[in-house]
C-alpha cells in the first residue's frame, strides 16, 4: 500500500449541520481514532477517521486549509472538496495542540509538494485552488467534549399555650407536655432526615441507572475495542501503527475497567445507604407511634384535669357557702353570749340585793 498513517490520535468527530450551518451534529457516539496519512504515489496528505466500518472523516489536506482552535479542547476546519466543515474535541489541550501542529506542517508539506509539481508542470494548466473556510468560527461548541461540573431542611413549628393551675393537679400535665415536646421534636428531625433520604434515594436511584447504562456502553465499548485490537493484529502490511493502536486500546480498556470497578463500588455503597434509609423509616414509624400513645394518654390527662377543676370549683363553692354559714352563726352566738352576759350581771346584782 502506498498510504501509511504517520499521526494519530483520539477525538470525538463533528459535522456543521448542512441545513442551518450553524450548529454541530456528532458524528460518532464515543471518542475514534483521527489519523494523518501520507500517500507516496500522489504526494497529498489526507486526515482519515473510521467508526467501524465507516468512514466519517476522508479530508484531503491542501494549502489553503486552515484549523482553527476556538476553545481550549475544540478545533475546526472547513473542506471545499467535501463541501463541510469538521469539529473535533479532543480530551486535554496537548492533544488539541499536538493536531494543531501537525496540520500546519503537513499543510506547509502539501504546499511544497504542489509547488514541486508546478514546477514540473509547466505545460500544464493549474489545478483550481479551493475556497478557504477554516476562519469560520464555531457557532456552538459541543459541551459534551469539554465536560460539565449541582437539600431541603423542613421547618417545624410547634406552639404551646401556658396556664395557672393548681400545683398538685398540674404536675401529671405538665410530665405529659413534656414528653409530648420531645417527641414532636423527635418527629420534626426524623421527617427533616427522612426528606433528605429521599431525595438521596431519588438522586442514588437515578444515578444507579445511569451507571448501569454507563456499564453497558464500557462493556460494549471494551468488546468493540478487543475485536478492533484482533483486526489490528491481523494486519501485517501497518505493524508500526496496529502496535500504536494496540497500546492505546489496551490502556483504554485498563481504564474502563477500572471504571466499571469503581462504578460498582460505588453501587454497593449505594445499597448500604438504601438500607439504612430503610432502617430509619423503620425508626420513624415506631416513634411516630409511640408519639401517637402519648398523645392518646395527654388527652385522657387532660379529661381528668378537667374534671378535677370542676371538682375544685365545686369545693371552694361549698366551702365559701360553709364560711357564710359558720360566720352567720358567730354572729348569732356572739349575740346569745352578750346576752348571758347581761343576764349573769342581772342575776348577781339581785343576789347582791337579797
Amino acid at each position: 500500500m502506498g498510504e501509511q498513517p504517520i499521526f494519530s490520535t483520539r477525538a470525538h468527530v463533528f459535522q456543521i449541520d448542512p441545513n442551518t450551518k450553524k450548529n454541530w451534529v456528532p458524528t460518532s457516539k464515543h471518542a475514534v481514532t483521527v489519523s494523518y496519512f501520507y500517500d507516496s504515489t500522489r504526494n497529498v496528505y489526507r486526515i482519515i477517521s473510521l467508526d467501524g466500518s465507516k468512514a466519517i472523516i476522508n479530508s484531503t489536506i491542501t494549502p489553503n486549509m486552515t484549523f482553527t482552535k476556538t476553545s481550549q479542547k475544540f478545533g475546526q476546519w472547513a473542506d471545499s472538496r467535501a463541501n463541510t466543515v469538521y469539529g473535533l474535541g479532543f480530551s486535554s489541550e496537548h492533544h488539541l495542540s499536538k493536531f494543531a501542529e501537525k496540520f500546519q506542517e503537513f499543510k506547509e508539506a502539501a504546499r511544497l509538494a504542489k509547488e514541486k509539481s508546478q514546477e514540473k508542470m509547466e505545460l500544464t494548466s493549474t489545478p483550481s485552488q479551493e475556497s478557504a473556510g477554516g476562519d469560520l468560527q464555531s457557532p456552538l461548541t459541543p459541551e459534551s467534549i469539554n465536560g460539565t461540573d449541582d437539600e431541603r431542611t423542613p421547618d417545624v413549628t410547634q406552639n404551646s399555650e401556658s396556664r395557672a393551675e393548681p400545683t398538685q393537679n398540674a404536675l401529671p400535665f405538665s410530665h405529659s407536655s413534656a414528653i409530648s415536646k420531645h417527641w414532636e421534636a423527635e418527629l420534626a428531625t426524623l421527617k427533616g432526615n427522612n426528606a433528605k433520604l429521599t431525595a438521596a434515594l431519588l438522586e442514588s436511584t437515578a444515578n444507579v441507572k445511569q451507571w448501569k447504562q454507563q456499564l453497558a456502553a464500557y462493556q460494549e465499548e471494551a468488546e468493540r475495542l478487543h475485536k478492533r485490537v484482533t483486526e489490528l493484529e491481523c494486519v501485517s502490511s501497518q505493524a508500526n501503527a496496529v502496535h500504536t493502536h494496540k497500546t492505546e486500546l489496551n490502556q483504554t480498556i485498563q481504564e474502563l475497567e477500572e471504571t466499571l470497578k469503581e462504578k460498582e463500588e460505588e453501587i454497593e455503597r449505594l445499597k448500604q445507604e438504601i438500607d439504612n434509609a430503610r432502617e430509619l423509616q423503620e425508626q420513624r414509624d415506631s416513634l411516630t407511634q409511640k408519639l401517637q400513645e402519648v398523645e392518646i394518654r395527654n388527652k385522657d390527662l387532660e379529661g381528668q384535669l378537667s374534671d378535677l377543676e370542676q371538682r375544685l370549683e365545686k369545693s371552694q363553692s361549698e366551702q365559701e357557702a360553709f364560711r357564710n354559714n359558720l360566720k352567720t352563726l358567730l354572729d348569732i352566738l356572739d349575740g346569745k353570749i352578750f346576752e348571758l352576759t347581761e343576764l349573769r350581771d342581772n342575776l348577781a346584782k339581785l343576789l347582791e340585793c337579797s
